[in-house]
Formats: C-alpha cells, sequence, structure tokens
C-alpha cells in the first residue's frame, strides 16, 4: 500500500465542501498511483475535510489493509460518524424508498451518513450508490 500524493485534484477540480468516502475509495486510495490516491492526494492538498461512517471505517479495518495502510488512513480520514438515531432513520428511509433491495442496507447507511452531514460520497463503486442520488446523494470521484 502507498501514501497519498500531494500533487492537487485529478482534472484540476477542488473540491471545498467535505467527502466522505466509501470503503471502496478508500482502499484504492492507497494503492500508489491510483486514480483514487491522485484524488484523495488532491483533496489533501486543497485542506478538504475527508470523513467516512463508521460503518465504512470497519468494512475498511476488515482489509485487505495492513497496518501501514490502516495508520496512514486514521491520520487522514479524521471524522468518522458513528451510526446514530439521526443516520439510522435516514438510512431506513432511503433503503424503503430504493426498492428495499437485499444486502443494499450498508450502502444506505454510508449514503445517509453522507447526506447528513451535507457531504458529497467519493466511491469506486458509483452503481452501488446512483439510485440514492435521485434523493440528494451527490457522487464525487
Amino acid at each position: 500500500m502507498g501514501a497519498f500524493p500531494g500533487s492537487g485534484a485529478a482534472r484540476g477540480e477542488a473540491v471545498s465542501a467535505p467527502v466522505h468516502l466509501d470503503t471502496s475509495y478508500l482502499i484504492r486510495g492507497l494503492v500508489a498511483g491510483s486514480p483514487e490516491a491522485r484524488r484523495l492526494g488532491g483533496w489533501i492538498a486543497a485542506g478538504t475535510p475527508l470523513a467516512m461512517s463508521t460503518l465504512a471505517w470497519c468494512e475498511f479495518l476488515c482489509g485487505p489493509v495492513d497496518e501501514g495502510g490502516a495508520a496512514l488512513a486514521e491520520k487522514v480520514i479524521r471524522q468518522r460518524p458513528p451510526l446514530g438515531v439521526e443516520e439510522a432513520r435516514a438510512a431506513a428511509r432511503l433503503f424503503n424508498a430504493t426498492g428495499r433491495r437485499r444486502g443494499s442496507l450498508a450502502d444506505c447507511i454510508v449514503a445517509a451518513t453522507a447526506m447528513l452531514a451535507g457531504a458529497s460520497l467519493a466511491t469506486a463503486n458509483p452503481r452501488d450508490f446512483a439510485r440514492f442520488e435521485a434523493h440528494g446523494l451527490t457522487l464525487v470521484g
């Protein structure tokens, strides 16, 4: 696993609003030279607040990640909002509004946490989260 470069946002894009990361994005972001690592480096250099839900953080820690990668991510991702009552309510609304799809509750929680924080969501799996855009989620990455 590599480090995040600080070479500016991809394609010259800067994001000043908070960005929440999905598990897949952070895992790929630890791979030196990946598009996600370059984008993360740009956000870090721009001072963009980075966060992720505690659910996504738990998924990340389940791997594949080594201790060095986890330590680096912990320095960069300082905000990890817990799953509270409001997040649970918002996630349940998303789950019900998007067809109660089996296996989608975790994505609903990740999306709801970002939305309640007023953050965009960076994901390496945009198809998993596209259905939440109609409900207010903004995707980046």
